[in-house]
């Protein structure tokens, strides 16, 4: 179980990876226009933990010590604190955006939404997905579920 969770947290970083590289790309660092909803510590520290967690998860695949696993599993815990963060700070620019978008005489222009109006939601809600699969593939292998 332990290697099915490091190919689910392997996706779920590539995915996660794909999001912020769209939001750099869509970042107005002049801020001319909006500026992001999700603050750049936020995003940055929710990336840094999920690599390093990652990592923690191969260390402990590699020597199967159980303390390793634990904190695997407590970066873990920040990383969907964070993530859950960005995700609930989302919402309403997605909500806004696609009113606005969809609504009569729309006229949008490039600084009306912050960066983050560009996540597709199929990728947001994957990637959300892919890392409570992740989670909870890491929280069996901790607790030894499935082991004989």
């Amino acid at each position: 179980m332990g290697v099915a969770a490091l190919i689910s947290w392997l996706i779920t970083a590539f995915v996660g990876l794909y999001l912020l590289a769209v939001w750099l790309i869509e970042n107005d660092v002049t801020h001319r226009g909006v500026r992001s909803r999700l603050p750049g510590p936020v995003i940055f520290g929710h990336v840094l933990l999920a690599l390093g967690g990652l990592v923690v998860w191969v260390i402990y695949l590699l020597s199967d010590a159980a303390m390793m696993a634990w904190t695997a599993l407590g970066i873990l815990v920040l990383i969907a604190a964070l993530g859950l963060t960005m995700f609930t700070r989302w919402i309403p620019v997605h909500r806004a955006f696609a009113a606005a978008a969809s609504g009569p005489n729309s006229v949008l222009t490039e600084f009306d939404f912050p960066a983050e109006r560009n996540f597709p939601v199929t990728v947001v809600v994957g990637h959300g997905l892919l890392a409570s699969t992740t989670f909870i593939l890491v929280l069996f292998t901790v607790l030894g579920v499935g082991t004989s």
